[in-house]
Parts: structure tokens; sequence; C-alpha cells
């Protein structure tokens, strides 16, 4: 069966859609085709990372939202991009970032029950294996229903005091609505931090399972979202511990 995976943190600036980008290709590497739809319409940006141009895209989800075109027209098939071969396929359905777009929809906003046929019909018409929802940071209708039907909830942090008392609030919200998996993933971490003791410190935390922990890394930074790090350089200590969570969502019931 398809899983719709939620990628979400509460604070921004955790690398939030970069996360999204590498373990959708991590997965689509084994052969899944996967689809990734940016919901963070008021500041879109995975279309970077998978070197989709502005001046290409004729459709997005903003199109869907105000009922203009199908869903299916505003999916892109970003696959040779990111650099992948064989069967695995992502396919990224982008959020528009004119600014009279972005005007418009906030101070519009849109139909979420839309939003979630919208999911429903890609999922199907795509034939996905996975659809990852990249969310907007902090807690909102559009959030709650992201999480809600979702079938793994991953919650990104970083270890910062901020983050852990934002957390804390969206990890209630996520058992309120009852989400069916929930992992956290810890993001930045300096190297000078004991990992054991850190994964240890947040699993008691929020009584929740860290499913991964990925360094600081300058040779991310670097990069500068100018491509899926994990196809680039899939050697590296960033993209095995992609790989791994990857392995774990695959192992999902």
């Amino acid at each position: 069966m398809p899983k719709v995976v939620s990628i979400h943190s509460y604070r921004g600036g955790t690398g939030k859609s970069n996360f999204t980008a590498n373990l959708a290709a991590a997965l689509a590497m084994q052969g899944n085709r996967v689809g990734v739809v940016d919901t963070d319409v008021p500041s879109p940006g995975i279309h970077n990372i998978f070197s989709l141009e502005p001046d290409v895209i004729t459709k997005t989800l903003n199109n869907y939202l105000w009922g203009e075109a199908p869903i299916e027209e505003a999916a892109y098939d970003v696959s040779a991009n990111a650099g992948l071969s064989g069967d695995g396929k992502v396919l990224l359905v982008p959020s528009s970032v004119k600014a009279d777009d972005i005007a418009r929809i906030l101070k519009e906003g849109y139909d979420v029950k839309l939003l979630n046929d919208g999911f429903r019909s890609l999922v199907k018409n795509l034939q996905l294996d996975y659809l990852f929802i990249d969310t907007h940071p902090g807690l909102s209708k559009e959030t709650f229903l992201s999480i809600a039907i979702s079938h793994v909830l991953i919650l990104l942090l970083r270890p910062d005091k901020q983050d852990y008392q934002g957390t804390a609030v969206a990890v209630d919200v996520a058992r309120q609505l009852r989400v069916r998996k929930m992992l956290l993933a810890i993001n930045k971490v300096h190297s000078r931090l004991n990992f054991g003791a850190l994964k240890q410190k947040i699993e008691e935390t929020y009584d929740a399972p860290v499913a991964g922990i990925f360094p600081l890394s300058e040779d991310v930074v670097q990069l500068a979202s100018e491509g899926v790090f994990c196809m680039k350089f899939p050697d590296h200590p960033v993209s095995q511990e992609f790989q791994r969570l990857a392995q774990q969502i695959r192992d999902t019931d």
C-alpha cells in the first residue's frame, strides 16, 4: 500500500526541505515511485534542490488549489535532475514562487479538503509508492491535515532549546491527532556532541523513537541546495544516514 509521509518542524531553519528531498531520493534509489508536494506555499523552495527552474514550471500546486488545473498537471518528473536512473522516480509538485501568487494564497487561503483530495489523486493516478509532504513550519489547519492523514510523520529538530520547546508542542498535537507512526530526526548536530547520549535524551523527553541523527556538515552547506546531496555523494556519512532512514520507512507497517 502507498504510504503518505509528512516532514514537519515546529520552527524554520531546520533544513526540512533538504531533508525531504534527500529522503525522497533515497527511497527512489531503491526503485520506488515517490511523489513530493511542496505545501510550504508562503515560502516554497524544494524545487531548487531538484534543479527545477521556475521558467519551466507552467503549473503549480497553487493552480490546482484555485481550480485551474488537475494536480497531476503540476507534477514534474525530476528524476534525471536528481541524478536517478533505473526504475525509481521522483515526481515533484512545486508551489508558486511568484510574489502575486504567494500574496493571493496568503490573503484568500485555500480549501484544505481540496488539498487532501489532491493527495489521493496523486497517489492513485501517478501510481506512487510514497507521497512526501513538505510542510510549512509551525502549526496551522493545513499542517493538521497533513499530520492527520499521514502513515508516517517525521518531526525534524535541531539540538537547540527553541527547537526542543516547539517540538514538544508538535508532538502533543500529533498525539491528539492520533498519527499512526511518529519518528523524530535530529539535524545539524555538532560533531562534538555525544550522539548516543543525545538520542537517549530526546527519546526520553518526547517518548518517541529517534530514527536518524544527521551531523552538521560543511559539505552539505557547500552544496548550497544546488542538487540532492545523497545522490551526488552517496558514500558520505550524511547520505548513509538517509539510506538507513529510508529503510526504516520501508519497514514501517
